[in-house]
């Protein structure tokens, strides 16, 4: 049965807040708000409180098969995929308009459902998300193929060549945890923008935002069948959605582990995948680098969004003639840090979401020590309630550790010194991963060297966790396959035709 978790414990909501969390949470097939057939729901936590915030429709194998099929007659019979695509840019804009005007509301709820501050759920998540649809609305009047000249040897006969580029389908889109409104849109602009028809599954600690965008959404105007939502488990809903033969492509951000198992699953009826995975990036600081500007920007490569961050700074490799001060100035940073919720002004660093992931990182801090690691700072929980991890900082961690190895995903950082500027490379890529780098120096000779031979789809130079739309995004290695964002983004939602005519 549906319910709807009280609020009393939330008094600090506004109340657009605490409404939207009253009210059932859905799903979104066909342009209606539903249950799921089998009337589960699941519950979605508070990581500051450990309470319950509400229950959410728990979707399945049956509502993956209805959404899947309203997605499928909204692309061939319905009107978005042959709308003109001007008109399919002005309802994105619509879209984008109400997600700007929602701000307030949408930073507090994501805040509320994952951790992380409010402040900067305002400043960066909630703009990111609107720039992101805006930017995919205009690609909308931008997609067009090419004119060939052709070579083809048959005497007295001309030929007209040329490509076209058609959206793909229905798109199957499942996104992580960490940053659910702005994954949201990243996945569904690009699709809707090149007239694909979308399933969406968020993470099932983290749906609440993805919920209220596609009731936005539906505000805006973007017609039934087109954006299609569905809440529930990675095991039942998300493995259905990959599986289900109506489904052309899937877009998928989470886990190597789980990326590696959605690709198997894709190749049985070869539907085209986009893997954004995991990463282990390292943050190099040359001994000539601004320290102050270095050891600023190291520590907020880490302790961002407490370290839950798919290209998060978690390897630091410093020259040794600075190594000693950047140690010192990391470890002022980690223990004046405040803890404390997402909604609280005064916090610095929020909760990790959810126990399961409280419970691993501290794992892998405990794992660190055994294997020979110094902690320099932190090492531990924070607090009795609520999913608190300290920033944690270690050194002289062995390369073949796991803590040095594997991918933590929480604000833990491991730090080494290295003596020769261009033997760094080779440490930097002594790695399963190639997501991002970052590099900190005052010399532009090192910064291009360095930028052409670390193995990384995003290369930083004196700065990190900066994303623009236009540039392309994504991993080389275990990272990923595929580039989001920018031309490549909508490419991932287009097929190429070639259309030869003799003429």
């Amino acid at each position: 049965m549906e319910s709807a978790a009280s609020v009393f414990e939330f008094a600090d909501l506004s109340p657009a807040v605490s409404a939207f969390v009253a009210k059932p949470k859905r799903l979104y097939i066909d342009g209606q708000w539903v249950p799921a057939a089998s009337g589960k729901t699941f519950k979605t936590m508070d990581p500051a409180s450990e309470q319950v915030i509400c229950e959410v429709a728990e979707g399945d194998r049956e509502d993956v098969e209805r959404a899947a099929r309203a997605a499928h007659k909204a692309f061939y019979e319905g009107e978005w995929s042959r709308m003109i695509p001007a008109a399919r840019e002005s309802l994105l804009l619509k879209w984008a308009d109400l997600v700007e005007a929602d701000t307030e509301s949408l930073a507090e709820l994501e805040s509320l459902d994952n951790g992380k501050l409010v402040r900067y759920a305002k400043r960066i998540d909630v703009p990111a998300t609107v720039q992101l649809i805006r930017y995919f609305a205009g690609w909308a009047t931008k997609i067009g193929g090419t004119t060939v000249n052709v070579s083809i040897g048959i005497p007295n006969t001309e030929f007209l060549a040329y490509t076209l580029r058609q959206p793909v389908g229905v798109v199957g889109q499942i996104i992580p945890w960490n940053f659910p409104m702005v994954m949201a849109a990243l996945k569904l602009a690009p699709a809707l923008a090149c007239g694909c028809t979308s399933i969406l599954k968020p993470a099932e600690q983290t749906p609440l935002s993805a919920v209220r965008l596609v009731e936005l959404a539906e505000e805006a105007g973007i017609p039934k069948g087109v954006i299609n939502l569905i809440t529930g488990f990675g095991e039942t809903a998300g493995q259905a959605i990959v599986e289900h033969p109506l489904v052309r492509k899937v877009a998928f951000t989470g886990s190597t582990v789980v990326g590696k198992h959605v690709g198997k699953v894709a190749i049985d009826s070869l539907k085209r995948v986009s893997l954004e995975l995991g990463g282990k990036s390292p943050v190099i600081i040359a001994k000539d680098a601004n320290l102050d500007d270095a050891i600023g920007g190291a520590a907020n490569a880490i302790f961002f969004n407490q370290g839950q961050v798919c290209v998060a700074g978690s390897r630091l490799f410093v020259e040794e003639p600075v190594f000693d001060d950047v140690m010192s100035g990391l470890k002022e940073i980690a223990g004046s840090m405040k803890l404390g919720g997402g909604r609280n002004p005064d916090s610095q660093m929020g909760p990790l979401v959810s126990k399961e992931q409280h419970d691993r990182v501290l794992g892998y801090i405990d794992s660190g020590r055994r294997e020979g690691g110094e902690v320099v700072a932190g090492g531990g929980r924070h607090g009795n309630t609520g999913y608190f991890v300290q920033p944690t900082i270690f050194k002289n961690c062995n390369s073949a550790s796991t803590l040095y190895k594997e991918e933590v995903f929480g604000p833990v950082l491991v730090a080494s010194s290295y003596k020769d500027a261009d033997e760094i490379a080779a440490h930097a890529n002594d790695t399963i991963y190639g997501l991002a780098a970052s590099v900190w120096t005052q010399n532009l000779s090192l910064a291009h060297r360095l930028a052409k031979r670390i193995e990384a789809g995003l290369v930083w130079v004196n700065c990190h966790h900066l994303i623009d739309p236009a540039l392309p995004f994504g991993g080389f290695k275990q990272s990923g396959i595929g580039r989001e964002q920018g031309a490549d983004g909508i490419a991932l939602y287009t097929e190429t035709k070639s259309v030869l005519m003799r003429i």
